[in-house]
């Protein structure tokens, strides 16, 4: 008997095309690539990480306030500094991305870089 090779649901597969996508050193929200598919949301996104992200960058997509992954923190931090992703210091110390300066969008619009840029 032969076994029928594990096909990935196409929204996770789209899920995780778009993390593979991100740059080193930037992040996405998982809002923002639900939004980048047009299909979903944040919670869907997350669930299609929990599952399958394990082989992608899952580091670099990551909840809206910028805090590390629960239970995920170091290993998290080890890839946001060896990567050169923006941080901050939250007021109790904690370090978190800095949104502002960390997001990314793969539209064309660079925040992380002073404001909108659009290529042509």
């Amino acid at each position: 008997m032969t076994s029928t090779p594990h096909r990935l649901p196409d929204y996770a597969d789209r899920v995780l095309t778009a993390a593979e996508r991100i740059p080193p050193g930037r992040v996405m929200t998982y809002g923002d690539i639900a939004g980048l598919l047009g299909s979903g949301g944040p919670r869907q996104v997350g669930r299609a990480m929990a599952l399958y992200g394990g082989a992608v960058p899952w580091w670099r997509v990551v909840r809206a306030d910028g805090r590390p992954l629960p239970g995920h923190e170091s290993r998290a931090l080890e890839h946001y500094r060896a990567e050169g992703t923006p941080l901050r210091h939250d007021a109790a110390g904690v370090p978190r991305l800095d949104m502002a300066r960390a997001r990314w969008t793969a539209d064309g619009d660079d925040p992380g870089d002073g404001g909108p840029r659009k290529t042509r």
